[in-house]
């Protein structure tokens, strides 16, 4: 594993059945390249929720979007791709 674990992070609502669908399909996918998935709700995060309310969920890597309104798998594996894993 990597000394430094790559993090998707996923904007999303507690009650946004597309953001419960989407981390269901990129956990699998995080765990395979060894990133970990981290949950942020924007509505507890104001200037989140205005940039991104009509998109969620979004998937992002440093700030960048990755994806958004569904998970694109083959976006996702190959953005991990550019990343391998150190031994």
């Amino acid at each position: 594993m990597s000394a430094r674990a790559r993090t998707f992070t996923v904007l999303s609502r507690q009650w946004c059945h597309l953001c419960h669908e989407l981390v269901d399909a990129l956990e699998p996918i995080a765990r395979r390249y060894g990133w970990r998935v981290e949950l942020v709700d924007i509505e507890r995060e104001p200037e989140l929720e205005a940039r991104w309310d009509e998109l969620i969920p979004v998937v992002l890597v440093d700030g960048v979007e990755i994806c958004h309104h569904r998970l694109d798998m083959d976006a996702v594996h190959a953005f991990c791709g550019a990343f391998p894993i150190d031994s």
